[in-house]
């Protein structure tokens, strides 16, 4: 693979920040669509934005888990963080990856729970049942939309930081990232 696309200890690769926003556009949709039908409720608006809502999820989802493989792979050739705020940045960005696994994890949970099918862009990923499976689905139910909302949260403290440490700290991060 040619220069530029992994990641050095100066600069996140392509691919790494190829990730990275494609991933912030995203949850900018999915977010964006959980916010007008908590503001709104169910408008046409609402209804083409957060129509897409479970398949954005899921891609979401796989994008995660594919954007930590790669980040483990480029582990020891990424930009290091320093001192304190490399701590907190290292915590701040745990709490990020767990919320973009559990959030999504609970909804397919709660989705095979529910009986109905999922086809996300036509492809069967769980069959229509008869019956509920209700164990299933109480966890995405009590948790789901309240850690949505706490990953909103956590994206807009990681976005707030990112301006910080470069207004503050003369940090380059987001250089590294752009």
């Amino acid at each position: 693979m040619g220069s530029g696309w992994l990641d050095t200890p100066q600069r996140y690769g392509r691919i790494s920040r190829g990730f990275h926003w494609c991933m912030a556009a995203f949850f900018g949709w999915q977010f964006a669509g959980a916010v007008l039908f908590v503001s709104i409720g169910d408008k046409a608006i609402t209804r083409l934005v957060g129509g897409s809502h479970s398949t954005m999820g899921f891609v979401l989802f796989v994008l995660v888990l594919l954007r930590g493989v790669w980040g483990l792979m480029n582990l020891k050739r990424r930009p290091a963080h320093a001192g304190r705020l490399g701590r907190a940045a290292v915590t701040g960005h745990f709490l990020l990856y767990a919320l973009m696994v559990v959030v999504p994890s609970l909804a397919l949970l709660r989705q095979y729970g529910s009986g109905k099918g999922f086809s996300p862009f036509g492809v069967e990923l769980m069959a229509t049942r008869g019956y509920k499976i209700e164990w299933m689905m109480v966890p995405g139910d009590l948790l789901h939309y309240w850690l949505g909302f706490l990953l909103l949260g956590s994206i807009l403290g990681h976005v707030t930081m990112a301006f910080v440490n470069r207004r503050a700290k003369r940090d380059d991060v987001l250089e590294r990232m752009i």
